[in-house]
């Protein structure tokens, strides 16, 4: 005799259906539930392996290395072999953090590095949208412009910017009636000249890194948006911004990467960080400590407090638009 089941009503229960051979039972609707097996899950790991072989080598040794020379006692003597190496474990940093200098150029770094990014995520956006407006011949044009800017040697680059700004000779002085005057004499004016020849350099990739992403987006969305009344502005900030957020996020990193570690355009331009120092940044810092004081050891811990600042920014970054729900 077969029991059926009855719930308190007296009615008889539906019979839960067995597992199907190949899936589970999800326990809502009797479904089989549907999601990626462990090999599935698994399997992008598996293609980040090749990369991995080559980069890890590549980045762990260095990075190990750098942050060896910063615990030891490692000057020309020891590079020559006249003396031996001395362990000072956090020796080093106590020195540099005990620099008033040190904290003076950590200042000016961070706020140079931050008008750079500012500036540069500006000139790439805006010429990104620039680019979805125009012709095809004023596109093209101004796409060659800007990849030849992104292309040339950041030596190449300060040389042509000096040359244009030179107190006598150059043009911009003539064009102004600035005759004689040294634009790298005042530390701001200085700065201000840097500044926009790193952007100058970095903006070709925030442009066409958003240019291929605003392509991407439907036609059919900014037509709908146009037709609701939403004006240009409205239409990239509450349309465009969101939408290219991933590429926001990758543009952004890697311009605080790249502008908080400036190094040729500085040193080529002020002929090693300006008069009395006055614009130095950490990563010509660190090159006059370690190689023209010969401190090598000093150098390494100021490459590790910028390796530090750069990872913990980029954490706390990633962080933010996380906790905003914004998809990365």
């Amino acid at each position: 005799m077969t029991v059926i089941p009855l719930d308190e009503a007296g009615r008889s229960k539906p019979a839960r259906r067995s597992s199907a051979p190949g899936g589970s039972v999800d326990g809502r609707g009797g479904r089989p539930a549907t999601g990626p097996s462990g090999r599935a899950r698994r399997t992008p790991w598996w293609m980040l392996v090749p990369a991995a072989a080559v980069l890890i080598p590549l980045f762990v040794y260095p990075i190990y290395q750098l942050g060896l020379l910063s615990v030891l006692d490692f000057r020309q003597a020891q590079v020559s072999g006249g003396q031996p190496t001395r362990f000072v474990g956090a020796g080093n940093y106590a020195e540099l953090f005990g620099a008033e200098r040190f904290w003076s150029v950590l200042l000016a770094t961070i706020g140079f590095a931050a008008a750079c990014v500012v500036a540069t995520l500006a000139v790439g956006a805006a010429l990104a949208v620039l680019l979805t407006r125009v012709g095809r011949w004023p596109r093209t044009l101004l796409s060659v412009a800007a990849l030849s800017a992104w292309a040339a040697p950041a030596v190449t680059g300060s040389t042509v910017w000096m040359f244009l700004f030179d107190a006598n000779l150059g043009l911009v002085n003539q064009v102004l009636g600035l005759d004689g005057h040294n634009w790298m004499y005042d530390r701001y004016s200085a700065f201000g000249l840097i500044g926009a020849v790193v952007v100058w350099h970095s903006f070709p990739f925030v442009m066409v890194t958003l240019y291929a992403g605003i392509k991407a987006i439907p036609d059919a969305t900014l037509e709908a948006a146009q037709l609701d009344g939403a004006g240009a502005w409205q239409q990239f900030w509450r349309i465009i911004v969101p939408i290219l957020r991933p590429l926001l996020t990758i543009v952004v990193i890697q311009s605080i990467i790249w502008d908080f570690k400036v190094f040729t355009q500085i040193y080529v331009m002020t002929g090693g960080g300006g008069i009395a120092g006055q614009n130095l940044t950490l990563n010509v810092y660190a090159y006059q400590q370690a190689f023209a004081a010969s401190e090598y050891g000093l150098g390494s811990a100021i490459g590790v407090v910028m390796m530090v600042i750069l990872l913990a920014v980029t954490l706390a970054y990633l962080r933010a638009l996380r906790r905003s729900g914004e998809p990365l």
